[in-house]
């Protein structure tokens, strides 16, 4: 997109991308933690729509009540897993150019704790000019 931008003369372009993160010590206990998140009740107040909500979009895929149950289908970027599983996907976003990160997690204050200490701090490979906005 870099090289497509730069042919049109323009100046360049900042690319994001909003994404929910699971930190856990294993990938057992990541597992745990989205299915309790993402495990409804279809009765459930702000789901009992959903179907409705589904057949007024014009999405290109199959949507699951489990993306729909995480803002911005932000479980789509498996951020999902161990620090290290975490960090490798951080750095394959930003080796393909992505500029900023927009985390979501529950509760946001323990887990963005967790993620500073669990993949931030040990990462220090993250290239500067990614932007990480928790």
């Amino acid at each position: 997109m870099r090289r497509r931008r730069e042919a049109t003369g323009k100046p360049p372009m900042i690319y994001g991308m909003a994404a929910y993160a699971i930190v856990r010590d294993s990938e057992a206990e990541a597992k745990a933690e989205i299915d309790r998140i993402t495990t409804l009740d279809p009765n459930a107040p702000g789901f009992d729509n959903f179907d409705q909500w589904l057949s007024g979009t014009q999405l290109e895929r199959e949507l699951k009540l489990q993306e729909y149950s995480v803002s911005n289908r932000g479980l789509r970027p498996r951020l999902v897993g161990s620090p290290e599983h975490i960090a490798e996907r951080v750095e394959a976003f930003d080796a393909a150019g992505l500029d900023l990160l927009l985390l979501q997690m529950s509760p946001q204050a323990e887990e963005m704790e967790r993620f500073s200490a669990q993949v931030i701090r040990p990462a220090s490979v993250f290239a500067p000019e990614m932007s990480l906005v928790i």
